[in-house]
């Protein structure tokens, strides 16, 4: 499930639940966009999220970890790729781009896939680029996947991102 958060750049949540304590653990690519006004930001999160909750007896407890290479996750690129693709920027070259970003991150190779009406074509098509090694049927590999919808003005289109960060050992 994606809920808009109007934060970009987190890449994932993770919640871990014990009798006495709710931690949750924000992953975030950009942690400039949070500590503009930080305390007051985390303490309405945190009472946003105490009221959905509904927890009597549990503490929440939020916090923020920064991610150090922020383009070598598949959602941040993701939604790199979207905002690309929103402001009509043609989708080879948000691909490419998307793909150097991804270079810089230490990468071993990365394949990414836009499907749908591309640039308000008629019929709707598939085009994907790899660079690298990206191999898919080695159960061995490590490789971080992430689709991604993103709404345009000509209709929806998916966006799938595979990352291959390092052979398993």
């Amino acid at each position: 499930m994606r809920i808009y958060s109007g934060v970009e750049g987190i890449a994932q949540i993770e919640i871990q639940k014990r009798i006495d304590l709710i931690q949750v653990i924000i992953y975030i690519g950009f942690p400039k966009l949070l500590i503009e006004n930080r305390p007051q930001r985390i303490e309405e999160l945190q009472m946003n999220v105490q009221k959905e909750i509904n927890c009597v007896n549990r503490k929440l407890n939020i916090a923020i970890r920064r991610i150090a290479n922020p383009y070598g996750h598949p959602n941040i690129l993701a939604e790199f790729i979207a905002g690309q693709l929103k402001n009509r920027v043609s989708f080879r070259k948000a691909m490419k781009k998307a793909i150097e970003l991804t270079e810089q991150a230490d990468t071993k190779g990365i394949q990414v896939q836009i499907a749908g009406r591309i640039d308000g074509k008629e019929i709707a098509r598939v085009e994907w680029i790899r660079e690298g090694r990206v191999p898919l049927q080695t159960i061995g590999a490590k490789i971080d996947y992430c689709s991604y919808t993103v709404r345009t003005i000509y209709g929806v289109l998916g966006i799938k991102i595979w990352i291959f960060v390092d052979e398993e050992k």
